[in-house]
């Protein structure tokens, strides 16, 4: 699964330092979800993954594509 997402991040001492909420389209319309948890988060070469739990209480891993600022959804599972 590779879904792009519009993210909106929390910006401290360096820009998108963490996710705060994303939407991505979905087949009755864009739909926002809030971070309740960041469960872990990690490095790879040119992107970083969060792995957080949304307010639907799903689980959710988001990437974001450092050199092109683009965020998009690896994986989910619903609880």
């Amino acid at each position: 699964m590779d879904l792009e997402l519009k993210v909106e991040c929390y910006a401290g001492y360096r820009a998108d330092e963490r996710p705060l909420r994303f939407a991505f389209p979905q087949k009755t319309g864009t739909r926002t979800y809030e971070v309740m948890e960041i469960l872990d988060q990690w490095y790879g070469v040119g992107y970083r993954c969060f792995k957080v739990r949304a307010d639907d209480d799903s689980i959710y891993i988001l990437r974001h594509r450092e050199s092109e600022d683009r965020w998009s959804l690896d994986s989910f599972r619903r609880t």
